[in-house]
This record gives C-alpha cells, sequence and structure tokens, in this order.
C-alpha cells in the first residue's frame, strides 16, 4: 500500500522521543533492555529497509477528517493536514495519549525555574551527573528516573504523598534497595531559586504537617498528564475514557478507520509498547482487507520473503 505518516510532533517516537529518550525500557522482546531512542532509531530503520518507504509529515497535525463517496462507490477519506490534504481509503489512528503535557505544581515562582532546573521529562541525563536531585511522584515514571538517575547523580530524593508507590512491584523495590532517599507521605511546598540556580526546596509530611528543607540543584515533577484526542474526538468515533474503541480488528466504529497502541480501548487491554505492536499488525493487515478485500488477511511470515 501506499502510506503516507503524520506526526505533528517534529521527530518520529513520540512520548519515547519527547520525554524520556535516555530512558531504559525493559519489556520489548529481543531486547533485556534498549534506550527509547535507540528503540525509535531501530524503528525507523526496521521501517525503512522494505524498499517501500511510507511519506513522513512531522510536524504536521491532522485537524478534519472528511468521507466521500468515490467513483466506485467506496468510501474516501479526506484529512485537512496544516495547508493541504490527503486522501486516503483506510485512516489508521496511533496517536498514543493524544495531545498532552505534564501536569505541573501550584508552587510559588515554579514557571520560572522550568526547563532549567524544574523538569518534567529527561531528555539528557548528563544534566543531572553528580547533581542532587529531587524527584516528585510516586508512578512508574518517577520510580524509573529514581533508579536510572542513581547511578548519575550525587543524591536522589523521592517524595510522594502516598506511603504506596503506583509503580510496578520489581522498580519499587529496586529503589527501595538502592541508595535513593524515600519520603512519605510528602509533598512539595516550596523552591527557591534564581537564574543562577536553586537555593533548596521545602517539603512537608502532609500527615504531621512537619517541613524539612532539602538542598537540591533540579526537581524532577513525574506527576502524570493532561491529555485530550483533540479533532479526533470530533470524527464520530464511539470513545471510552478518552480512548477510540474498537473491535478483534482493531475497527473502530467508522468502517476505514482503524487504531492501534495506547489511543485504543478493548477488553483486556494493556497500555504496554510490546503490546501496541501486536495491535498495528491487526489494525494493518485489517487495513489492507478493506483497501483491497482480495487481499489475503495474513500475508505470511516476513522470513519466507526472499
Amino acid at each position: 500500500m501506499n502510506t503516507v505518516l503524520i506526526d505533528s510532533l517534529d521527530d518520529l517516537g513520540g512520548q519515547l522521543t519527547a520525554l524520556y529518550p535516555e530512558k531504559y525500557i525493559f519489556d520489548v522482546a529481543g531486547f533485556p533492555k534498549v534506550r527509547a531512542k535507540e528503540l525509535v532509531d531501530r524503528l525507523v530503520e526496521q521501517m525503512n529497509s522494505t524498499g517501500h518507504k511510507p511519506a513522513i509529515q512531522l510536524g504536521k497535525a491532522v485537524s478534519t477528517l472528511t468521507e466521500t463517496v468515490g467513483e466506485d462507490g467506496r468510501g474516501v477519506f479526506t484529512l485537512a493536514v496544516g495547508e493541504g490534504s490527503i486522501r486516503a481509503r483506510s485512516v489508521i489512528l496511533a496517536a498514543g495519549i493524544g495531545a498532552f503535557r505534564p501536569k505541573s505544581l501550584p508552587i510559588p515562582g515554579i514557571d520560572a525555574l522550568e526547563g532549567k532546573y524544574v523538569h518534567y521529562s529527561v531528555k539528557d541525563t548528563n544534566r543531572f551527573k553528580d547533581a542532587r536531585v529531587l524527584i516528585v511522584g510516586g508512578g512508574d515514571s518517577a520510580v524509573d528516573w529514581a533508579n536510572h538517575l542513581a547511578g548519575v547523580a550525587a543524591s536522589v530524593h523521592v517524595i510522594h504523598r502516598r506511603d504506596e508507590f503506583r509503580a510496578h512491584e520489581g522498580s519499587v523495590t529496586q529503589m527501595r534497595a538502592g541508595p535513593t532517599k524515600i519520603m512519605t507521605p510528602f509533598e512539595l511546598k516550596a523552591i527557591e531559586g534564581d537564574a543562577s540556580g536553586l537555593k533548596f526546596a521545602s517539603v512537608f509530611n502532609n500527615l504531621t504537617k512537619e517541613e524539612t528543607p532539602l538542598g537540591v540543584d533540579h526537581v524532577l515533577v513525574n506527576i502524570g498528564f493532561l491529555s485530550s484526542l483533540g479533532p479526533i474526538a470530533e470524527w464520530g468515533l464511539e470513545l471510552k475514557k478518552g480512548k477510540v474503541v474498537v473491535d478483534t480488528r482493531m475497527g473502530t466504529t467508522r468502517a476505514g478507520i482503524f487504531a492501534a497502541g495506547d489511543v485504543v480501548s478493548y477488553d483486556g487491554k494493556l497500555a504496554l509498547i510490546a503490546c501496541g505492536f501486536g495491535d498495528a499488525a491487526v489494525a494493518v493487515c485489517h487495513a489492507k482487507m478493506h483497501v483491497d478485500p482480495r487481499a489475503k488477511l495474513f500475508p505470511g511470515h516476513s522470513s519466507e520473503k526472499k
């Protein structure tokens, strides 16, 4: 099939590139561990190795999708992309969690420190080498970065407003056994700093209200994201809790539109990269069947091809 890949970001890779290119991923088959950016590079290499490269449009968002009937009586989708448009027989949505932005904290003066001393993602771990790092959060991102930076930073403190963490059990066990200093149930109350750096952070126990000053050089806030499907929510698809509902073919409630990965909802769905690969394979094969009903649903194993 002739394919076009459209992404509103300026680089391929979605969250892996935008949020944590340096973080290790441990649940992709064939890789005991792999940095997110390396995984993206390998996927791009694989995508371009077939001799039939897709057209790629980066930094462009799809605003509207309309459907008309072609001369052969079959549906044709028109997608408004930037200043232009693209016509397609089928569409696969792989929009992840949609447009996203990190949740911030209502701390006075925090805005002026963002990007330099207050961070919501890590794109270069060297920035934290031999530094005193405070991580705020209790989910997978917070715990993963605590474990990753434990061997890079001079010290790592993790504060979480609850005693229990919401991260993978093995990761939490690793964090508790390592050098990371864990403070629960604590929250960030204030940070003091200027253009030259941070002076200190004040954290408090939300049960006793006791405050503790910490000397820190960087604060990493990992308390989740605010996400939105944006224009996709207006395309007449069935949605469930901000996700696109699909059937066993990865088909949406509109014929010809399929979806895969974190954007989809179905019984038993797991938001794992490994599962997203499987979703994509199913979506692609059924999209091909929609375009050409004479095609075989199962095209065979790649290892059989010469």
